[in-house]
């Protein structure tokens, strides 16, 4: 018989974390699928922060709002610094 006095743990596993640049990678895929101009969608997005700029096609809204979106200008900017401004 276990004591009853000691705690048990039970811990789920979460999802596999995705960074913030597959996110957007997937999300521009999603909407260029569906025929939509990703940038104008992504920029409306991120300044409305209205999610039906964004396809719900292979769950790319639902994908996008688990982001914050300032994470998402600081990624967009490194990137953009990395590729322009270091080089």
């Amino acid at each position: 018989m276990k004591k009853l006095e000691n705690t048990q743990y039970f811990k789920i596993q979460s999802d596999q974390e995705l960074k913030v640049g597959d996110v957007l990678q997937l999300v521009y895929q999603a909407m260029t699928e569906k025929g939509y101009d990703p940038v104008n969608q992504i920029v409306g997005y991120i300044m409305s922060g209205d999610p039906t700029y964004i396809t719900s096609h292979k769950g790319a809204r639902s994908l996008i709002m688990k982001v914050e979106r300032d994470e998402l200008v600081e990624e967009l900017l490194r990137v953009y610094v990395d590729k322009t401004v270091k080089e």
